[in-house]
């Protein structure tokens, strides 16, 4: 189990970038599948990214090739860089993981598959 914390949200315009950081503690994240997730006012709580053990990674369809996920073990954070941010990518933006035995990263769109997670940081794009 982790203890994950959010940071480097904040409010842009439209076409900006922002880079949020997850750090985890508590455990190592080098065996942990890693996630984000978000959720807009009114809305269900939606997967963005996730990056595997392997550094293997994968994003939903809406952030393909704006956002980036990437992880420093080293640093025991995961970071999901955000590029040509769009007013309808305002959200709550949550960090997530799943560690072992078994990191369920196969199926890494469902917030099931995830059995820690932070607090959030809230993302505001502004047109």
């Amino acid at each position: 189990q982790v203890i994950l914390a959010e940071s480097g949200g904040g409010s842009v315009q439209d076409g900006g970038s922002l880079t949020l950081s997850c750090t985890a503690s508590g455990d190592t994240i080098s065996s942990y599948c890693m996630g984000w997730f978000r959720q807009a006012p009114g809305m269900e709580r939606e997967a963005v990214a996730a990056i595997y053990v392997d550094g293997r990674n994968s994003r939903a369809e809406p952030v393909n090739g704006r956002f980036t996920i990437s992880r420093d073990n080293a640093k025991n954070t995961v970071y999901l860089q955000m590029n040509s941010l769009k007013v309808e990518d305002t959200a709550m933006y949550y960090c997530a993981a799943d560690g072992p035995p078994s990191p369920r990263c196969s199926r890494w769109w469902e917030e099931k598959s995830f059995a820690d997670w932070g607090q959030g940081t809230q993302v505001t794009v502004s047109s």
